[in-house]
């Protein structure tokens, strides 16, 4: 029996709710995951950290490429122990969250490693002749510097996310991957398919336009 259109707002307005929520909580954590990571990548680096730390930087670097090697599928699969004791369940919007964060974890990491890099030495060397800290050095002059660049990287990220959460919908995620994969395949409903499709297209724009005027304005206010 074929859905009527009110059944299809429906539907769908539920499974974008579980979406931006899965985003939203996926990319705090993400970010706080991801952040501190990528601090110590940038900075322990051998030759041009400000603390360097080889061995540190290559354990840490060696983390971040291995699970950024693992397909996503395959990494919410590993993760199901996990996401079970953590959300007591393995299906749902909850327990997609845990793998979605871990995943995007060693991307953010590697975001704000390439933003913090961009920073002219010349200005760090600056501050340190001025007698700041590494913990100064990071926060009022290598941070502040690379605002902009760190607001694209952690953009990049969301939209990242939203595609995960859409391949999380193949095993149980909800949202609107689960959607268009329960109704829009498996049911041949076309219209629910493509309903998914556009919303999932208008988030990644309302994204990466919302990421593109936060760093345009702080460009401009330089």
């Amino acid at each position: 029996m074929k859905l009527s259109w009110e059944e299809i707002f429906g539907l769908v307005g539920i499974a974008t709710g579980q979406t931006a929520l899965m985003v939203l909580f996926s990319t705090i954590f993400s970010v706080l995951l991801g952040f501190p990571l990528g601090i110590l990548l940038c900075t322990s680096e051998p030759l041009n950290g400000i603390a360097p730390k080889p061995a540190l930087n290559q354990v840490l670097s060696r983390i971040v490429n291995i699970v950024r090697s693992f397909p996503f599928i395959i990494l919410i699969i590993l993760l199901f122990p996990l996401s079970r004791l953590i959300v007591h369940t393995t299906i749902g919007t909850k327990a997609t969250i845990v793998p979605l964060s871990i995943a995007a974890a060693p991307f953010v990491a590697r975001v704000i490693e390439s933003s913090l890099k961009e920073v002219d030495v010349g200005v760090i060397q600056a501050a340190r002749s001025m007698g700041s800290t590494n913990r100064q050095i990071i926060f009022k002059v290598m941070i502040p510097e690379a605002l902009p660049s760190l607001v694209d990287g952690i953009t990049l990220t969301v939209i990242n996310l939203i595609g995960y959460s859409a391949m999380a919908g193949v095993v149980g995620g909800g949202g609107l991957g689960q959607l268009a994969n329960s109704y829009g395949y498996q049911r041949f409903e076309t219209r629910v398919l493509a309903a998914a499709v556009i919303v999932i297209i208008l988030m990644v724009e309302l994204i990466q336009a919302l990421g593109s005027f936060i760093s345009g304005r702080i460009k401009a206010r330089r």
